[in-house]
């Protein structure tokens, strides 16, 4: 079974706004981050959805519903939307809420990286998540198979639906970090994946369901 999963950042938060790592924990959106999501909604109005997920912060949840009132405005039955931890961002642990520079310097420093990008040009996007939980004091950052676990948990839940069908689509509201692990996981050559997806935009992924997830994934398009 193939699925069309149509993938959308969340609106932008406060602490997207003053550049601050945001996981677990949850900001409000902005005013920008409801035009965001308006702005989704627009792209999506026509598409029908057979089924709706989002992670279980408010920020995906707002923007999720934003999305399906205008899509069951314009006539679309409205599916129910399912928030579960298991689609929520990558876990920061310590640094929740800390300043995005400060905290991938902390991270990356002891092996000789300097920042995020730096840290990804030398060992790979990987080593992001395990140097931050080897750099959080409590240890409670997720490592890359911790993360990696649960995102797969995610995917499993929207193959599980039973009322799901062979080329339904599927909204999903998702994060910046996660859309950008997927992208460097599962897209071909020739995506730009220097700069992160913007909030409220849109990635189109296929979804074969009778694949194993390391095989899963087909990326139709990043970041519109």
């Amino acid at each position: 079974m193939i699925l069309h999963l149509h993938l959308v950042r969340h609106g932008q938060t406060t602490f997207n706004r003053y550049n601050r790592l945001q996981g677990w924990c949850n900001a409000p959106l902005t005013e920008a981050g409801l035009a965001d999501a308006d702005k989704a909604a627009e792209k999506l109005k026509y598409v029908r959805f057979a089924a709706a997920y989002c992670s279980d912060t408010s920020r995906a949840q707002i923007t999720a519903k934003r999305i399906l009132d205008v899509n069951e405005e314009v006539g679309n039955a409205r599916p129910v939307l399912v928030s579960d931890m298991h689609f929520r961002e990558q876990c920061y642990g310590y640094f929740e809420g800390q300043d995005m520079s400060l905290a991938w310097t902390a991270a990356g420093g002891p092996h000789g990286a300097k920042d995020y990008n730096d840290i990804v040009a030398k060992y790979g996007l990987a080593a992001t998540r395990d140097f931050l939980k080897e750099a959080d004091p409590f240890h409670d950052a997720e490592s890359d198979a911790e993360y990696w676990v649960r995102v797969h948990g995610a995917f499993s839940l929207i193959a599980s639906n039973p009322d799901l069908k062979d080329g339904d689509d599927v909204l999903q509201i998702s994060h910046g970090n996660t859309l950008l692990s997927l992208m460097h996981r599962f897209a071909p050559e020739g995506y730009d994946l220097s700069e992160r997806p913007a909030n409220g935009s849109v990635t189109c992924l296929d979804f074969d369901t009778t694949k194993p997830f390391e095989v899963a994934l087909t990326v139709v398009s990043y970041n519109q």
